[in-house]
């Protein structure tokens, strides 16, 4: 789709991503996180130029629809070949087919950097992006019932995954 353009991220673009990420903070379930989160935060996932781990504001007609990202899935030398994905749009932005541009896009970044295992962690809540993980073709994993909690809703965590090309 020539309407979607992805951009590495900058400093200058953290604040937009904040917003759009404490807005499904304060509305929905998609993340556990019970308040917003400050920019310090961010930072512990959202990577500015990583050699690997990437993210990128998603645009749509030249408007900022989203963004979507490539990070650490541990904090171990061991997981170096796995990453977690990532991926938020603004609610006008949603059932575009934007996700979908969105885990292709990132796949693609993932081979290039060496990465050959993805997996995303997704509220049992996200139906939406249960369905796109399914639709892809990802590998339901794992799924872990009444783990999390937020507003006194009991919440399943579903994980999916996808072996990349360059696996072995």
């Amino acid at each position: 789709m020539k309407e979607i353009n992805f951009k590495s991220i900058e400093e200058e673009d953290l604040p937009v991503v904040l917003d759009i990420y404490n807005h499904y903070i304060l509305t929905t379930t998609v993340t556990f996180r019970l308040d917003p989160i400050p920019m310090e935060t961010l930072r512990s996932f959202i990577f500015l130029n990583h050699s690997r781990y990437k993210t990128y504001l998603i645009y749509y007609l030249s408007e900022i629809a989203g963004f979507c990202f490539l990070t650490q899935y541990k904090n171990l030398e061991a997981y170096d070949r796995t990453s977690e994905i990532g991926i938020y749009l603004k609610p006008d932005f949603t059932h575009r087919g934007l996700g979908t541009q969105a885990v292709k896009y990132l796949e693609k970044v993932a081979v290039v950097n060496g990465i050959k295992m993805l997996i995303a962690s997704i509220s049992g809540e996200n139906t939406a992006s249960i369905k796109l993980f399914r639709k892809l073709e990802y590998e339901e994993c794992g799924h872990f019932k009444r783990v999390g909690e937020k507003w006194g809703r009991i919440i399943d965590v579903v994980y999916f995954q996808r072996s990349l090309k360059n696996d072995i």
